[in-house]
């Protein structure tokens, strides 16, 4: 499983998830850079993604939508904030209405992805920053941990090919 370490921080608000892949960061960037494959590891394996726009450059927006296994969907939004080729992108990451616009019932967490070259293959960290305890203890009780370590576990998966 590529996913090593998980924690969370209530004083600084963070989750983080730390994963290796036996790929190098090129081809781990790859993931992220082209929708169609980022749709086969976005979400837990039973919630398929579809991403409808993906402008991964600073200041583009990403939308998309998970659908469970009953034909729920649940949308969500990236909020691009700057992009490191290949070596990690920033971005808000919040949970949308079905026409995309932002849900304020809901948290947004600012994010940075970071993947770094090892021995064998990349390290890629994950790290969430909430704006209140609150906003994280809600992602937490919805399974957020379970449900991000999953998708990324799909990533070897998908690399492997």
């Amino acid at each position: 499983m590529p996913v090593t370490d998980v924690s969370h921080d209530m004083d600084t608000l963070t989750l983080t998830i730390v994963a290796e892949f036996a790929a190098p960061v090129d081809r781990v960037w790859q993931v992220y850079a082209d929708p169609r494959q980022l749709e086969r590891v976005w979400g837990p394996p039973t919630y398929p993604a579809t991403f409808v726009d993906h402008d991964l450059s600073p200041g583009g927006r990403v939308t998309y939508f998970m659908t469970s296994p009953e034909g729920e969907k649940f949308a969500g939004y990236w909020n691009i904030v700057s992009v490191d080729e290949p070596t990690g992108f920033t971005f808000e990451d919040g949970f949308a209405h079905e026409d995309f616009s932002p849900n304020p019932a809901m948290p947004v967490s600012r994010n940075e992805y970071r993947f770094a070259p090892t021995d064998g293959g990349t390290r890629a960290t994950y790290t969430a920053t909430y704006a209140s305890a609150e906003g994280l203890q809600q992602v937490l009780d919805m399974g957020v941990v379970e449900g991000s370590s999953s998708a990324i576990n799909q990533i070897d998966e998908l690399l492997a090919r």
